[in-house]
């Protein structure tokens, strides 16, 4: 299999159109006419998850975080990027990253939040600017909304998105108690998405995680947060990835990163 074929099967699964401006998407490290046989998803390139993909004679890395994400202006040891993209240079391993194109996909990681927290009518919180264009086939756009069936205490509301993303805890604004029917959801670093939840009138906004001026901010606003971590609001994601790879490419050795780890911890 060549690396281009699995780069288009990704540009159709996330539209690079659907990134944002500020991005760097795609393939960012490799010769798409070189053959793969081991793919390895993780989160991000980390030295855990770079020395697993060695280890294992990946191939290709599809990272949800680029690597590199912001321009360098020389390749060496002194950086952390720059250490971790030669190791993996030096290893002949490809680095694919989809990153914020696979959050508004239309089975990306907004989607599923929503999906797995039973909202209906789900939509896309912030249109994508090109809708309709052909760039951007079934165009959903950024962050999602839906409505739950019938309201629920933000504290069931929490304890259910604990389950579904397997963590001991999470950072909470607004009375357990409270009443939620709308529901915005955003995944990883997100508290911009907090206007556009409150356009939405939403109760709640679910993302990886904010500032503290943005807490106060919901508070003061009333809209409620669920703030599971940044890791875990992503990394279920790169493992349904991995999955959907392999039932694609059946011939292929997949599978997601098992060294990587929540840099945070909850004591």
């Amino acid at each position: 299999m060549l690396l281009a074929d699995v780069c288009q099967f990704l540009n159709d699964f996330a539209p690079p159109g659907l990134a944002e401006d500020w991005d760097n998407v795609g393939l960012l490290v490799g010769d798409a006419s070189r053959r793969v046989e081991r793919i390895m998803t993780c989160l991000t390139v980390t030295p855990d998850s770079a020395a697993e993909a060695v280890r294992a004679e990946a191939d290709l890395i599809v990272t949800h975080h680029p690597l590199p994400f912001r321009p360098l202006k020389r390749l060496t040891t002194e950086t952390v990027p720059g250490r971790l993209l030669l190791q993996l240079i030096e290893s002949s391993i490809a680095i694919y990253s989809p990153h914020t194109a696979f959050d508004s996909a239309a089975a990306g990681i907004n989607q599923r939040l929503a999906e797995g927290l039973g909202l209906e009518g789900i939509q896309p919180l912030v249109p994508h600017a090109d809708e309709g264009s052909g760039d951007v086939p079934g165009l959903l756009g950024a962050g999602r909304f839906g409505i739950l069936p019938a309201a629920r205490e933000l504290a069931d509301v929490a304890q259910q998105l604990k389950r579904n993303l397997d963590v001991a805890g999470l950072h909470q604004v607004g009375a357990g108690a409270r009443s939620i029917h709308r529901i915005a959801v955003a995944c990883g670093s997100a508290g911009e998405f907090l206007g556009p939840a409150r356009s939405q009138e939403c109760d709640l906004l679910v993302t990886g995680e904010t500032t503290f001026h943005t807490c106060l901010e919901a508070e003061s606003t009333g809209v409620a947060l669920l703030l599971p971590g940044h890791y875990a609001s992503e990394r279920f994601a790169v493992e349904q990835l991995a999955q959907r790879l392999a039932e694609e490419f059946q011939e292929l050795t997949i599978w997601a990163s098992s060294d990587e780890h929540d840099p945070l911890q909850w004591v």
